[in-house]
């Protein structure tokens, strides 16, 4: 029901109440009928569906196939490391989804607080769930709004709306109707459950509660909204399906092969079945766990807290930021940002003032009902902004108040605009008022100029309108200020025939870091947009003053834009103010379809959507709710846009390292497959036995792809344009080179040692290549610089994976386990042939990067 067109009568007389409240009869029957005012739970996962959950992925599938194989051909061993990695993985997610899961929880704690009704003409203090609709509330400053109420009486009433609308100035409240249909941010006779009183006093009625209040709207929204996987997930999966589709179709080619070759059937099977495991990149899921969890712990250094993994690496990947503004972009603290007293002066660096600036100041100290307590000063934001500014100069509160005392004080009204006190300095009355500049101005007869009264005509004030406008358009929230001396205190002495003596602009100022922040951002291929509850006009000002270009709309006119013309004006604007929840997700919905990574900040229930719907969910650590935090994917301890870029700088890393991780692993794993099946065609011995081909996967699959998983960050990794790509793209090439040398070396060093030595040390020598060929390549992956530009010490785990790996393949060769695994002691010259053949991937890879290198510094 519209209950901000009705009429404070007309409300009363819909619920079925008075102003005495309800009696305790109707309260059971209402109770009956509406349940307790909380969040209704529509689903919870149980932990077990949480747990099984986290094995549905196409990689874990396989890998489960793997641990079962190995079991059934008695390879215990990679059954079990396997299986251990696979229950890692699964642990982790558990956690991380089980924490999203206490969203609800805390949505319900957050209305649990106690409220002062009236029933049957008795004020009384009930718990807020026991609240029903038709109830009268009395609301206080510092009260929490614990129901959607409609507003009887107001004295001075202001509530921050913040956490539901985004508007970041306390909004001012009235009883008056509203005849015309108008968004949440605009009914100023509504109240509007978890929002909290700011100033003031009032007699609300209570007309919806628990899931039925727009606080409870989106909390059931929140439950069923649909939430897409990550890209880092997506990508995951069809990487999954694409290798085991590749190694499937070469596995069977292979046995298929082998047993037209006149291999036994049961021995080629299991040559197979060991090349599909060797070949399956098992350590891949651990790779990625180990790399974002070693990123999360780096990442309390930029003030960020990663709540899911694959945020970490998505976030490095993004390419639009939706930002909120208050608080994130800005300081969230109103500034004085320029003064009119004859002329519009910038105070940015203003260390003295004259006297016309001085009276302009002490008129907005003296008409002012902030707490000045010494070190801390409580009240509505612009009236501490403008004791804050005041004692700057000398001019405090408590001295101006101690010789001017207060006789009467007229509250701000919506049709007066305006505020004034009457204070007294013995037998002298003077009224001190502020307000908007036209209402100001329209009560001003005379104007205060260098120190001088002089008559204020029309053509005057239409000038002095013109600089506040001016003023205005540049995103400050400008005030008028005058006095009187009066002889009566009356308000039509205190607020007419007026002397205006200047204009006071605030604006909440953009944080000093978030303008290189923007830079590094829109240089990295990421574009920036800000989604606000605020105006336009605001926005637009520190959008400028951060360097962030671009046109804006608000909410009012995406209502009645074609649903054809959305598409384009989400991808052309860079401002949306005056957004509704749902204006804000579908933004976001728009953007994703646009094939766009989205990241989106917000603090308030108002945000929670869009920050379950996009890709990266950011909130607020300081100022955030509960809800939005446990919505969200990542929380900004300390609210700043900057902290962003900082982690979007180790997202990138992230994705770097794990495309480096892939690429080893398969640039083995892939020559491997083809050096068998190529021995099968072309009727040689075969290089690799099935003991032999999985230790090699556990050698070279372990510690140096983990190794490469932590490498250092790159240089100019902001310079590069963000892409919504695969973890394949860009590295398929060096895949396939290092997979042909490694195919081409290990069955030329075979042919020759078959020939000169026998069977046996040519396996083991075609083995032992390979292993050294990953070794070296693991170097050579580091970067796709030259080792002579980076080095190869910046990495000491990778120097420490290779040394581990290396040694334990010389222990394999040297020991009786060379026995169970087909090999045999090699002398110094069959081990020299062996590096060298490992040697050739890394030489031919380092010289081409130098020959590129060389070919930059001629260019």
């Amino acid at each position: 029901m519209d209950w901000h067109t009705q009429s404070s009568i007309e409300v009363i007389e819909n619920l079925k109440t008075s102003k005495r409240g309800l009696n305790e009869k109707e309260v059971q029957k209402r109770f009956a009928k509406y349940g307790k005012n909380i969040i209704r739970q529509i689903k919870r996962k149980s932990k077990l569906r949480i747990f099984f959950g986290q094995f549905n992925s196409l990689l874990v599938y396989i890998l489960i196939f793997a641990v079962v194989v190995s079991i059934l051909i008695r390879h215990y061993i990679d059954a079990s490391i396997i299986g251990i990695i696979v229950i890692i993985n699964a642990i982790i997610g558990f956690i991380q989804e089980y924490k999203a899961e206490e969203i609800i929880e805390k949505l319900k704690k957050s209305l649990k607080y106690d409220v002062v009704v009236i029933r049957d003409g008795i004020h009384k203090e009930v718990g807020s769930d026991q609240i029903v609709p038709g109830d009268i509330i009395l609301l206080n400053p510092g009260d929490n709004i614990l129901a959607d109420c409609r507003i009887l009486e107001s004295e001075d009433f202001k509530v921050n709306e913040a956490v539901l609308t985004g508007e970041s100035f306390p909004v001012r409240k009235s009883e008056r109707a509203i005849k015309q249909d108008v968004t949440l941010s605009n009914r100023v006779n509504m109240l509007y459950a978890g929002t909290s009183v700011v100033h003031g006093r009032c007699v609300g009625i209570v007309v919806e509660t628990g899931i039925r209040t727009e606080f409870g709207k989106l909390a059931e929204l929140v439950q069923i909204i649909k939430e897409d996987k990550m890209p880092l997930e997506k990508n995951l999966d069809i990487f999954s399906r694409n290798i085991s589709i590749a190694i499937l179709i070469l596995v069977g080619i292979t046995f298929f092969v082998g047993v037209s070759a006149g291999i036994n059937k049961i021995e080629m099977f299991l040559i197979a079945v060991s090349l599909a495991v060797g070949a399956i990149p098992e350590g891949l899921p651990a790779i990625i766990a180990i790399t974002l969890a070693v990123a999360i712990k780096q990442m309390y250094t930029f003030n960020t807290l990663i709540r899911k993994l694959p945020a970490m690496e998505t976030l490095g990947r993004t390419t639009v930021i939706c930002t909120d503004k208050t608080g994130t972009l800005t300081e969230e603290e109103l500034q004085v940002d320029e003064i009119y007293a004859g002329r519009i002066i910038k105070m940015e660096n203003v260390k003295k003032i004259d006297d016309s600036i001085r009276k302009v100041l002490e008129i907005g100290v003296l008409c002012n009902n902030a707490r000045d307590e010494e070190e801390n000063i409580f009240g509505d934001p612009t009236e501490v902004s403008l004791i804050n500014f005041a004692k700057r100069f000398g001019i405090l509160k408590k001295t101006l108040v101690d010789k001017f005392p207060k006789i009467r004080e007229y509250h701000f009204a919506s049709d007066r605009k305006m505020m004034s006190i009457v204070r007294e300095d013995g037998s002298i009355k003077t009224s001190y008022v502020k307000g908007a500049p036209f209402f100001v101005l329209e009560k001003c007869t005379k104007e205060l100029i260098d120190g001088k009264v002089k008559p204020l005509n029309e053509a005057r004030k239409k000038e002095l309108v013109k600089i506040s406008t001016v003023m205005e358009s540049s995103g400050l929230r400008v005030l008028g200020f005058a006095f009187r001396q009066v002889t009566q205190v009356k308000q039509n002495q205190a607020e007419n025939y007026l002397t205006f003596t200047g204009f006071i602009g605030m604006i909440d100022p953009p944080r000093k870091e978030v303008a290189l922040a923007i830079k590094e951002a829109i240089n990295a291929g990421i574009v920036v947009k800000i989604i606000t509850g605020d105006s336009a006009f605001t926005t637009k000002a520190i959008a400028e003053k951060i360097g962030l270009k671009g046109d804006f709309i608000e909410g009012n006119e995406l209502d009645n834009l074609p649903e054809e013309k959305w598409d384009e004006v989400v991808r052309t604007k860079t401002i949306f103010a005056r957004m509704t929840p749902e204006h804000k997700l579908k933004v976001v919905d728009i953007l994703k379809k646009q094939n766009e990574i989205v990241a989106v900040t917000g603090d308030g229930v108002n945000d929670i959507l869009a920050l379950k719907r996009a890709d990266v969910g950011i909130s607020m650590g300081i100022r955030g709710t509960d809800v939005a935090r446990d919505s969200s994917d990542i929380v900004l301890l300390d609210d700043n846009f900057a902290s962003i870029v900082g982690a979007v700088k180790q997202g990138r890393r992230v994705f770097d390292n794990i495309k480096k991780s892939i690429k080893f692993l398969l640039s083995v794993n892939v020559a491997n497959t083809f050096i068998i099946l190529t021995s099968l065609l072309i009727d040689m011995p075969l290089l690799f036995l099935p003991l032999a081909l999985l230790w090699m996967n556990l050698v070279t699959d372990s510690l140096p792809a983990l190794a490469l998983s932590v490498e250092p960050m790159e240089d100019g990794i902001m310079e590069r344009r963000s892409e919504n790509r695969g973890l394949l793209y860009g590295i398929w090439g060096e895949i396939l080179v290092a997979g042909i040398i490694n195919f081409i070396m290990v069955i030329w060093l075979f042919n020759i040692a078959n020939n000169n030595f026998g069977l046996d040390v040519a396996r083991t020598m075609a083995v032992t290549s390979s292993v050294f060929l990953a070794m070296f390549l693991a170097f050579s992956f580091k970067s796709k610089k030259s080792l002579f530009e980076t080095g190869i010490i910046n990495n000491k785990y990778l120097i420490y994976a290779v040394l581990i790996s290396t040694g334990l393949h010389l222990i394999a060769i040297y020991t009786n386990l060379g026995i169970l695994l087909g090999f045999v002691a090699l002398n110094g010259m069959q081990l020299s042939y062996s590096v060298l053949a490992g040697l050739s991937g890394i030489v031919i890879f380092e010289g081409w990067k130098l020959l590129n290198f060389f070919k930059r510094k001629i260019g």
